[in-house]
């Protein structure tokens, strides 16, 4: 399979938003919800205390353009009222109650400029990743992108190939619905292409404004987690089929499993005003399923030598850092500790979605993981569904 991952470029959303910030915001707005006296104790034990988002907080809790009037327009809204029995000056005084009050954002007004800054930020990582390959834009044969938050038609692939730009014969790949698992998968699929073709150059840009999944009007346990869970970023790699100079990572084999029957244990929903996420509690334990899946792979992989191979790293977005707890817990005896440290150090800043493996991955190139050391990148998302990897550092 043996596949050339060059360093990923990491764009972390520019601006900070601090957890203070929201909890303060869901409190006011949800005094009486019933985890509301818990709220502190709930918001410290995700260990993120900042997340950087592409857009600052102010814009996903600013009212929308409309009022609370309906859609139906004034007429109606006069004419129903009147049918009711309300005088005139009353309906009059309704009328203009309800033009003051703004509705919620809509969709158009939570996706625009969520999905500008995707597009700004995903050329921003894809050209950082150029440069650290040393390679151009006319050098790309393939292009392999991910967007799930802001869902577009044409979509990141079309948009990159325009502001690059990239040759009119490349290869475009958008992964739209990857979510989660999309640095573990697309590296696998990049992996194919130059296996098909090691002369072949892939470049691949993940880019997810995970915070347009926050919905101020949710009062719900687990939108307030999602609320605190999520922060925007945007990656970018180089993959090719041959290894050159700049090679930090030679991947070896790809591992794919899904689970039957939890296709709703997470999802996105779009309503009227905007992206949801959903999760169910049952989650944390369904992905455990795909960890003791991987681990045996891994053991008949290693088979031959189950008592001197070992990862001396792994680079894993299972979701949460229950399902990392997890993970500690049931590798094969003999494992070092530590192996998670870069994943763990991950999540402090906030779940990254499918961009979180190449964020992972970059902290430990930056720490300067040795030579010769085995790697192990997994990932699970919405499906459920996860891919691992399996390579030598560089």
């Amino acid at each position: 399979m043996a596949a050339y991952l060059y360093p990923p470029a990491v764009i972390h959303g520019e601006h900070t938003v601090k957890t203070s910030q929201i909890v303060a915001e869901v409190r006011d707005r949800h005094p009486d919800a019933a985890w509301a006296p818990r709220i502190d104790g709930i918001a410290a034990s995700t260990g993120i205390e900042n997340r950087g988002w592409m857009l600052p907080l102010e814009t996903a809790v600013a009212p929308g353009n409309g009022s609370a009037l309906p859609a139906a327009g004034i007429g109606p809204a006069r004419e129903a009222l009147t049918g009711d029995g309300f005088t005139e000056k009353d309906v009059d005084r309704v009328i203009a109650a309800l033009e003051s009050v703004p509705a919620p954002q809509t969709v158009q007004e939570r996706t625009a400029p969520a999905w500008a800054a995707v597009r700004s930020c995903g050329e921003h990582a894809a050209r950082g990743a150029l440069q650290i390959a040393g390679l151009d834009a006319a050098d790309v044969d393939c292009l392999i992108t991910s967007h799930s938050t802001t869902p577009a038609l044409p979509g990141l692939d079309v948009a990159l190939a325009n502001r690059l730009p990239l040759r009119d014969d490349v290869m475009l790949l958008p992964a739209t619905q990857w979510a989660c698992v999309a640095g573990t998968r697309s590296l696998a699929l990049a992996a194919d292409l130059v296996a098909a073709d090691p002369d072949r150059v892939v470049l691949v840009v993940i880019s997810e404004a995970l915070s347009t999944t926050y919905q101020p009007a949710d009062d719900t346990l687990e939108s307030l987690i999602v609320r605190l869970l999520f922060a925007d970023t945007a990656v970018a790699a180089v993959v090719t089929g041959r290894p050159k100079p700049e090679s930090v990572l030679r991947l070896d084999a790809a591992w794919h499993h899904t689970l039957a029957g939890t296709q709703d244990l997470h999802r996105l929903e779009t309503r009227e005003d905007g992206t949801h996420f959903v999760m169910d509690r049952r989650g944390p334990r369904a992905v455990q399923e795909t960890v003791t899946a991987m681990w045996e792979w891994l053991r008949v992989r290693y088979q031959d030598d189950p008592d001197s191979w070992h990862p001396d790293v792994l680079l894993a977005h299972p979701g949460g850092t229950r399902v990392l707890e997890y993970m500690e817990q049931t590798m094969p005896d003999g494992w070092p500790s530590g192996l998670l440290d870069y994943s763990r150090d991950s999540y402090t800043s906030g779940n990254r979605g499918g961009a979180a493996v190449f964020d992972i991955l970059r902290r430990a190139y930056d720490a300067g993981q040795e030579r010769g050391s085995h790697a192990v990148l997994y990932a699970a998302a919405p499906g459920l569904t996860a891919t691992a990897l399996e390579g030598q550092w560089l």
